[in-house]
């Protein structure tokens, strides 16, 4: 009974098993060829992977061959070997799905134009993973399902334990598009991936809360990287710059797709300050808040506004300085709740979706600016797109700012040095 079979292969773990098992299907079936084809996957990124097709020799009476005999001979072998990844009971929607594209197939309700149809939408989906379902993680879907921002939101808490009250508030009231889940697998070709968890363990020391949430990583970022090969991870666990450096060590994603929330709350405050209650809107559109989140934020600014003439010059910093230094004043009086860090995250995520290439002051790897030689992150001002960082934009030169970025990026790094990743 001739059938063709086609096997796509991503990067294998145990590579030489893999050309073991292939030379074993060549001597046996040696009429199956191999030949390396470009994959195009369901978020329009493509691969060149192994592919074989051959013909698979069948009896005809008894034993009998069907598709019944094949699953149980399945279910035989991953009693004997379990996969490494299992399906969640989240994706029976999917299966269903299949069956019914199947269904089409085997009475001519469908055609390959039916099908690239269906696959060019399915790239264009913009999915979501929020992981951590506390205050926090559940804020991040609320705003991001407020502003609808994704054609979907998935909610992963990977924390043991029933549902949490927040989690089960989110079933009962049914908010359109999230999905609950424990299983990594839900968060599969997410666009972006959100980290909200932080560890509750019994630390002593600030080192030790740290430790605590790197090891919390350990179990959560190579699985989501796993299922979400090309999303942008965008990290708010606490401390953000060190865990947004633990995140891109443990991703190996490129640096442009790994990117903390930083200060894009206070900037983003800061300029509607600076808009609304100081009436300095000229000011307003190039000033940011750079550096490392909490008390040692300073602000700065992208472009010089200044007069040319020195001694206009000096009085126009002067009354600048004034200003965003009342900015300042009342920002410290303004806490970071969950939700407020929630709508910010959902800013951010929009930006990234939609391709906005619009600035946002985030964590991203400071090493190479002002003279910076270690691989720390900091917020600064970025292009944010669909690929995650785009651009860095050039800040004024600024000693005093330069000064304290350098601080902050000594203390970050004297902290990351003494982790164990």
């Amino acid at each position: 009974m001739p059938n063709t079979f086609g096997c796509e292969v991503r990067k294998y773990k145990f590579r030489d098993l893999t050309i073991e098992e292939l030379k074993n299907v060549s001597k046996t079936y040696p009429n199956f060829t191999f030949s390396m084809n470009t994959y195009t996957f369901k978020d329009g990124s493509q691969k060149d992977l192994l592919n074989f097709s051959g013909t698979v020799p069948v009896k005809y009476g008894k034993p009998k061959s069907t598709l019944i005999g094949l699953i149980k001979e399945m279910i035989a072998k991953f009693e004997e070997e379990l996969p490494l990844y299992s399906l969640s009971s989240s994706d029976a929607d999917r299966q269903s799905e299949l069956l019914s594209y199947i269904a089409k197939i085997t009475e001519g309700g469908t055609d390959m134009k039916s099908r690239s149809k269906t696959g060019r939408n399915e790239g264009c989906f913009n999915k979501i993973t929020v992981v951590g379902a506390g205050d926090l993680g559940i804020a991040c879907v609320l705003a991001v399902a407020a502003k609808d921002v994704a054609d979907k939101v998935v909610l992963l808490d990977p924390s043991e334990g029933t549902a949490k009250g927040g989690t089960m508030d989110l079933e009962i009231f049914a908010v359109p598009n999230v999905e609950i889940s424990k299983d990594f697998s839900a968060s599969a070709d997410s666009k972006v991936v959100v980290l909200t968890v932080n560890s509750l363990g019994n630390a002593q020391t600030y080192l030790d809360v740290i430790q605590s949430n790197v090891d919390l990583f350990r179990g959560i970022i190579p699985a989501v990287s796993h299922y979400s090969q090309n999303a942008v991870l965008l990290v708010a666990s606490h401390p953000v710059e060190v865990m947004t450096f633990v995140s891109w060590k443990l991703s190996s994603f490129p640096k442009s797709r790994v990117i903390g929330v930083g200060t894009n709350l206070d900037s983003e405050r800061f300029q509607y300050m600076l808009t609304n209650l100081l009436k300095a809107e000229v000011l307003a559109k190039d000033a940011w808040v750079i550096g490392e989140q909490g008390e040692d934020k300073v602000p700065s600014w992208t472009s010089c506004n200044i007069v040319a003439d020195q001694t206009e010059a000096m009085a126009a910093r002067n009354s600048r300085e004034k200003v965003a230094n009342r900015a300042m004043e009342i920002l410290k009086g303004k806490g970071q709740r969950s939700w407020s860090v929630g709508l910010s995250v959902a800013d951010l995520a929009d930006s990234i979706l939609k391709d906005k290439r619009k600035v946002h002051s985030v964590s991203t790897l400071a090493k190479g600016c002002c003279n910076i030689n270690s691989e720390v992150f900091l917020s600064l001002p970025c292009i944010l797109g669909t690929s995650g960082v785009i651009e860095m934009v050039r800040l004024e030169e600024d000693p005093l700012v330069q000064e304290k970025l350098q601080s902050s990026a000594g203390s970050i790094h004297d902290l990351q040095q003494q982790l164990k990743l």
